[in-house]
């Protein structure tokens, strides 16, 4: 990922912030661990936030272009009970194949 504009951290504290974002640290977690303060954090990984919802949006537009197959299916234990969708103990697995 390329340097932020107009920040005032060092580029090797952005990588170190962005090192815990991906690994799912919180804001808080990861500004004690790199030295920096909760708010800086916080605003880093909302502009990290917003850059991947950005990115992401270009490339749903991109790839919901042509046809979009979709298919459902429930994984899980054979019980007693309720069967089907929302069924106790199924695992829902959601699958998306763009052609």
């Amino acid at each position: 990922m390329g340097h932020m504009q107009k920040s005032r951290l060092s580029k090797y504290k952005q990588d170190r912030l962005t090192e815990h974002f991906v690994s799912g640290s919180t804001a808080r977690t990861a500004a004690s661990l790199c030295g920096v303060n909760r708010k800086t954090a916080a605003f880093f990984f909302l502009r990290l936030r917003e850059i991947i919802a950005y990115e992401l949006e270009g490339e749903s537009e991109a790839m919901f272009d042509g046809e979009v197959e979709v298919d459902e299916s429930y994984f899980g234990g054979r019980r007693k009970g309720k069967r089907g969708r929302g069924a106790a103990g199924k695992i829902p697995v959601f699958g998306l194949f763009a052609a």
